[in-house]
């Protein structure tokens, strides 16, 4: 089957043709080439503001005659001649269109570069050693890439505000910022607030909140995301662990049904911290506060650590012994959980199933706040149908087991990871029936069970 090219343009970068998907910006164009073009103040889901400047570059179309529109041929090489423009132009602000000619590692585009980094570094602490953002810092990367390696400002710096709690989980610093503007292009079109804004002028700007607000909200730690550099910082992260020494690994945020793709930045067996990972489908690059900081659920102190038979810790030999007699005296039942990924959901199926049990799925609900948690706070409640764990959500509410539990048809509930007193059930019911909990987190039905396994978390 043929390639369609009829939504590609071609143009020319530092001498050589590509095919490109019109009506791209041109950082992006580069970028699904491979090519980098360094920018701060650019970010892919986020309007356009032009200011950093560090995406200058040289550009130029195909000249054509004015009188007759034809070619304009170069009689020295035979090909058409390329009308450079006089000043380098924003890679940002530039649409690629058929033609297209651009320099990037031309006299002019480098000097550019350096004299953006030059006046960028002017009052710039260089507190790398100390800067949370080191090692994922682009201003660092850059001003080793394109920067001249040496300053020639001889004056003292401007001071500005260090440490200012602008919100409940972030922290400016002035002295670091570059003035990209993301992180209010961020309030404005993302969050649709006036939250931030710029403030003084000339090299004494400075980002701050508007009297009477502050930096609140459950999508705040976006802006620790957008900064390019080390400005917005996470007072959850901060001087926690140098980035280098992390290791990461994908998933999904368990937050609620919506999925929101996530990175989960680990050392040693120890999370510091979680991060949006990029989905236009889902969660475009944003995810909530209260998502980042489920990774705290699997050092709480509320954590099961050990089997329980009863008051006294016991072995997992006794505790599988325990649970197994309790379920052998028939008229079980099993509360599963929306929590579960589909191989435990089939797992309790088929265990369900040998016990002669019947399955009742935990319903979570909570408030949509119309970006990115949705009302069904469990994030794999359709695994249950999709596994066959349970037919259909209706018969499989948990008030049909309270029914049952007051109708003494019932005798040991095998509950995962619920507690049933959220789910509706009442103390009383809770005393009618042998409890068996498996989960991570102590809570009102783990204290009323006569055997306790702990689980393992989402992560």
């Amino acid at each position: 089957m043929a390639e369609d090219t009829s939504n590609l343009v071609t143009i020319n970068i530092d001498g050589k043709d590509y095919q490109v998907a019109a009506k791209q910006n041109l950082i992006d164009a580069a970028h699904s080439l491979g090519i980098e073009i360094p920018h701060y103040c650019y970010h892919p889901k986020l309007p356009m503001a032009g200011s950093c400047r560090m995406c200058l570059v040289e550009i130029g179309m195909p000249m054509r005659d004015r009188a007759t529109g034809a070619p304009v041929i170069d009689e020295a090489t035979g090909k058409q001649k390329i009308g450079w423009m006089p000043k380098p132009a924003i890679a940002c602000g530039t649409t690629v269109s058929p033609g297209l000619h651009v320099k990037l590692n031309s006299k002019l585009t480098v000097s550019s570069r350096e004299g953006v980094t030059e006046f960028l570094l002017a009052n710039h602490p260089l507190d790398c050693p100390i800067c949370d953002q080191a090692g994922e810092c682009t201003l660092q990367e850059f001003s080793s890439q394109y920067g001249k390696g040496r300053s020639r400002y001889r004056d003292a710096k401007n001071v500005k505000p260090k440490h200012k709690s602008i919100g409940p989980r972030v922290v400016y610093d002035g002295e670091r910022c570059i003035r990209c503007t993301r992180c209010v292009r961020f309030c404005n079109t993302v969050l649709k607030r006036s939250i931030l804004g710029v403030t003084q002028r000339g090299s004494r700007c400075e980002i701050d909140c508007f009297p009477g607000t502050e930096l609140d909200g459950n999508y705040s730690m976006n802006v620790v995301d957008v900064c390019p550099v080390g400005a917005m910082t996470s007072k959850d992260f901060r001087f926690k662990m140098r980035v280098w020494f992390l290791k990461k690994t994908k998933s999904i945020c368990t937050e609620s049904s919506v999925g929101v793709n996530t990175t989960v930045w680990f050392r040693e067996g120890k999370i510091y911290r979680i991060t949006p990972r990029e989905n236009d489908a889902v969660n475009i690059a944003w995810m909530s506060d209260s998502g980042r900081m489920l990774y705290k659920a699997v050092d709480a102190e509320t954590r099961l650590k050990g089997f329980r038979r009863g008051e006294s810790e016991v072995s997992q030999d006794e505790a599988v012994d325990a649970a197994l007699a309790l379920l052998e005296r028939g008229a079980s039942a099993f509360v599963a959980s929306g929590n579960m990924s589909v191989e435990e959901q089939f797992a309790l199926k088929a265990f369900a199933e040998a016990a002669g049990g019947n399955v009742y799925l935990a319903k979570k609900l909570g408030e949509n706040d119309g970006m990115l948690i949705s009302e069904d706070r469990s994030p794999n409640r359709r695994g249950a149908l999709v596994t066959g764990l349970v037919k259909d959500f209706d018969s499989a509410e948990v008030s049909a087991l309270a029914a049952k539990i007051d109708a003494g048809e019932v005798g040991t509930v095998f509950v995962c990871g619920e507690d049933l007193k959220e789910l509706g059930l009442t103390d009383e019911q809770l005393k009618k029936v042998e409890i068996v909990y498996l989960g991570t987190q102590a809570n009102a039905t783990s204290r009323e069970a006569s055997v306790v396994f702990p689980g393992r978390t989402v992560f």
